[in-house]
């Protein structure tokens, strides 16, 4: 999901909220964005003006789509999905209040200095997925420890590759596998990874966390379901669609507390005052009944490590 930001509508009073992202929002995190919003008192059409813009995986448009919202004068400004559409927001603005939702560390990427004392017009909210590739590949390698070779999917486009490449190769080299690491930045390209990987071989796949990824989650997981490929990902809700396996946290989580930040800021508070919000649930998801058609007996260590197995 990107953001929520001022519907340009003179008929609809109250305070005006605007935000950048990059892919459409899925509707569970902007509903969870809205229940956040609503915690505090706040509903859209109501009290509160909503408008959304994404720059559809076009990562080069979020300066100028962040520079267009800060000049509709908006209430508050929320950037989420990818480390660009913050430091875009942060770019185009130092006094509008700006809150957030990554998957990126805020201190590594730059957001904010301090995550208990954020200072300046930035908080939000973090739900720390892009740290967690190389545990991701931990739990591909308790399920198939003596698969060779894994493929791994990543965007080229997508500014936490070098820091996922690097983290996932590490992993690989301390678990002792062999990786493929493909690119996809586009749907054909993915078709083009799916070709790439059966013709090298690989007998798994990690597919990196990424907004554009997740947003082709029905093509991916109707190619790994063609290609009967064990696949691991970031958000049980590949797994809730028939895939196999998913390590994180939640991004629906991290959209509500941002709603709530937004109605805290709305009321008076100061983001600088509003501490950044850390995940405190990490879950491991298993499809039980897609293991069975893919042939696998998943360990009773993992079944054991598993916070849902859905049969």
């Amino acid at each position: 999901m990107a953001a929520g930001g001022p519907r340009a509508a003179a008929d609809l009073a109250g305070d005006r909220i605007s935000g950048c992202g990059a892919p459409q929002p899925q509707s569970h995190n902007r509903d969870a964005f809205h229940r956040g919003l609503a915690e505090t008192g706040y509903a859209e059409g109501r009290n509160v003006v909503v408008e959304y813009r994404f720059a559809e995986g076009q990562y080069d448009r979020l300066p100028s789509l962040a520079t267009e919202l800060v000049g509709r004068q908006v209430a508050v400004l929320v950037a989420g999905s990818i480390a660009g559409a913050v430091l875009a927001a942060r770019a185009a603005t130092t006094t509008i209040p700006i809150v957030f939702v990554s998957g990126a560390d805020p201190i590594k990427a730059g957001f904010v200095q301090s995550l208990n004392r954020p200072v300046g017009n930035v908080t939000g909210a973090s739900f720390f997925t892009f740290a967690l590739e190389s545990k991701r590949l931990e739990m591909l390698h308790k399920l198939l420890p003596t698969a060779a070779p894994v493929a791994v999917l990543v965007n080229p486009n997508f500014s936490e590759i070098r820091q996922q490449r690097e983290d996932m190769e590490s992993a690989a080299r301390a678990l002792g596998m062999d990786l493929i690491i493909l690119e996809a930045g586009t749907e054909r390209d993915i078709n083009a990874a799916f070709r790439a990987l059966v013709e090298r071989r690989a007998n798994a796949l990690l597919v990196a966390s990424d907004p554009f990824l997740f947003s082709r989650r029905n093509q991916l997981i109707a190619l790994a379901s063609y290609h009967a490929l064990p696949t691991v990902y970031n958000d049980r809700v590949y797994v809730e669609a028939g895939d196999l396996m998913s390590y994180g946290t939640s991004p629906r989580e991290a959209y509500r507390q941002a709603g709530v930040y937004v109605g805290q800021i709305l009321k008076g508070a100061k983001p600088g005052d509003l501490p950044v919000l850390q995940p405190t649930r990490f879950e491991l998801v298993i499809n039980l009944k897609t293991a069975v058609a893919l042939g696998l007996d998943v360990p009773s260590t993992l079944l054991a490590l598993a916070d849902e197995v859905i049969e």
